[in-house]
């Protein structure tokens, strides 16, 4: 008998595609895809999954959440299904990146990438030595971004901070990169962003 698979994220190049694959993957088992046409999966659509999930089963039931992005006050509602999940509940979390999830969500999941390998983004900063006319510089060549890209840059700075430039942030600086991520999901303008978010590795640099 096969095992089951446990509840985990893919991340993929086509969610459709990788749904719709995943489906005739889990037969005969019982699946129920939650797949919204709108942008976002919202508040709502997480409260639908919650209802399906503790909808008792005698076998085991895969929940299936496709979607682009994801608002934060739908990813804390899921939070205490996706910690304790009822029995018999697994649930698969498909999107095309990672950084459209909060923290909480990927620190409780596997993680599965299967998008084709990209180059990873340089980034032409040390965080250890960064002065104001290195970050202004920075920020200033940061333009037409796109959302995603945008959150992208943000992980791909907290990367270099802390396993390239091997530093060690402190709270003020852990929860700035946590509050970026939430201003850049109200469309906040990215320059601000980032000037807010790295202004104290200046501090850090000067006491080295």
């Amino acid at each position: 008998m096969r095992s089951a698979l446990r509840s985990h994220i893919i991340i993929c190049d086509n969610i459709e595609v990788r749904s719709s694959a995943l489906r005739e993957q889990l037969k005969p088992s019982r699946v129920v895809l939650f797949e919204p046409d709108e942008i976002n999966f919202k508040i709502e659509h997480s409260k639908a999954v919650i209802a399906e999930a503790y909808i008792a089963e005698e076998a085991i039931k895969y929940l299936i959440i496709s979607a682009r992005s994801f608002t934060e006050d739908a990813q804390n509602a899921l939070l205490k299904v996706i910690e304790e999940p009822p029995r018999n509940i697994e649930i698969i979390i498909i999107t095309e990146s990672k950084s459209v999830l909060l923290p909480t969500i990927r620190s409780r999941l596997q993680i599965i990438n299967e998008q084709f390998k990209k180059e990873q983004r340089h980034l032409d900063i040390n965080l250890g030595t960064l002065n104001l006319a290195t970050l202004f510089s920075f920020v200033t060549a940061q333009t037409r971004l796109s959302k995603l890209q945008a959150k992208e840059l943000v992980e791909a700075l907290y990367y270099r901070a802390t396993v390239i430039d091997r530093l060690a942030l402190n709270d003020d600086q852990l929860n700035r990169f946590e509050r970026s991520y939430k201003l850049l999901d109200l469309n906040a303008r990215l320059q601000p962003v980032l000037l807010n978010l790295l202004m104290p590795f200046i501090k850090v640099s000067r006491a080295r």
